[in-house]
């Protein structure tokens, strides 16, 4: 294609113009035809910019030509005689002319010969590789959680010990145990905090870890939502009940009365004891009976099942039932813990970590351009992923100052030599 400007029949035979394109797909030309003259009278001939918007499905394309103004061919690096040939960076050389507005919009720029590549964006680009990566590894911490966890439970009343391997079991054929399966774990306490209206609020364990020494490793107080952790091992708060109680029966003793769960209505909690009087061997025994729904308090009653009383633990004071005189010295807790050990974790928390940073960076646009210089004609062109409404106009800025840094460049250079 051939364009003259009717207006200066004298450059007509010096001005042919010839449009190239670096991608061939369907698109809808918008040309616009500019003739300007600068302000120099010395070199320069007259300039045309024709502006062409390639539109495709997939991506956006540009490919946009500038003829420039100069008589001599200008190089598209102001320098070129530094860059020796090759692929050389441009951010390592001189920033002037053409190159150098092509490095404001982009990270990296390229220059071979009379040609220019530069690209912005290449994480976006390689984003959606990290972001399945990072599901690869979701599932494969979930395969490793499923198929290579311990897991067990178990009620220990205060005082007493148990080793975690006898606690634990296998969940699937991955399932390896480690050293830290042989340490024993020891209740040194139980306690429960109340809310002022007498229910429970809070129930804490003192935990103490030992080695097969019977030295003590670690030692620390878990309540709900607040675990121990030792080794891969993670000790969970879960529930908790009374073993036992603990009483003075007529200045002897001191007794301990296992106490049991009793069935009731509702989700509360009830445990129950019982203390014979008279003839434990007769088939009709009778005795007190003492009921609690928590540590706070015990409530008693006689052989006849009539109310007898409540006493606090640790309180001291006596009570008289059937003859008899009761001291509740203590209720003894025991405390619901929950192990486990889940080697996926760990991979399943990258996997998130992986996943929501690639999927930000997943929405940076990869951004290229491309130029060509073929005499005093210069062809660039430019395709985008994502940007599709911005980069046409980083596009077109890009090619308004071309001319202007071409032409003040080369005056410049003149300008010295004279």
């Amino acid at each position: 294609m051939s364009l003259t400007n009717p207006m200066m029949n004298n450059y007509s035979n010096q001005c042919l113009l010839k449009t190239h394109f670096l991608k061939v797909p369907t698109f809808h030309p918008f040309f616009k035809f500019n003739p300007y003259p600068y302000a120099s009278n010395r070199t320069h001939k007259l300039s045309f910019t024709i502006n062409c918007n390639l539109k495709n499905k997939g991506k956006n394309l540009l490919s946009q030509k500038i003829v420039l103004s100069e008589a001599s061919p200008p190089p598209l690096t102001q320098d070129n005689d530094d860059i020796n040939g090759g692929n050389v960076p441009v951010s390592s050389k001189n920033k002037k002319g053409f190159y150098g507005v092509v490095n404001k919009l982009s990270k990296k720029v390229f220059l071979k010969g009379p040609t220019l590549y530069a690209f912005r964006g290449l994480a976006g680009r390689l984003a959606p590789v990290g972001v399945h990566i990072a599901l690869l590894l979701i599932m494969g911490g979930g395969t490793l959680s499923a198929s290579g966890s311990f897991r067990g439970s178990v009620t220990v009343p205060q005082g007493l010990n148990f080793v975690v391997g006898d606690v634990l079991g296998p969940t699937g054929f991955l399932s390896i145990p480690t050293d830290a399966f042989n340490t024993e774990v020891h209740v040194n306490r139980f306690s429960m905090d109340y809310f002022e209206s007498g229910e429970v609020s809070q129930f804490r364990t003192d935990l103490s870890l030992l080695n097969m020494d019977g030295k003590e490793v670690m030692r620390k107080t878990i309540s709900v939502n607040d675990p121990l952790r030792y080794d891969g091992i993670t000790i969970y708060q879960t529930d908790w009940s009374i073993s036992a109680l603990q009483i003075l029966k007529d200045n002897e003793g001191p007794y301990n009365l296992a106490m049991a769960p009793l069935k009731i209505n509702g989700d509360k909690k009830l445990y129950g004891t019982f203390l014979p009087v008279g003839d434990i061997n007769s088939p009709d025994v009778k005795g007190i009976s003492m009921l609690a729904r928590d540590l706070q308090s015990i409530v008693l009653y006689d052989k006849e099942g009539k109310f007898a009383g409540v006493r606090r633990p640790n309180s001291k004071l006596p009570i008289n039932i059937d003859g008899s005189e009761i001291v509740i010295v203590d209720a003894i807790g025991s405390s619901g813990l929950d192990l486990k050990t889940d080697p996926g974790v760990p991979v399943v928390y990258a996997g998130f970590g992986a996943l929501m940073l690639t999927t930000c960076i997943s929405y940076l646009s990869h951004s290229q351009i491309w130029a060509l210089q073929d005499g005093t004609t210069v062809v660039i062109g430019g395709k985008t992923n994502r940007a599709k409404l911005e980069f046409p106009d980083e596009m077109n800025l890009l090619l308004d100052k071309i001319p202007e840094i071409v032409e003040s460049s080369s005056l410049s250079k003149k300008t010295d030599s004279m």
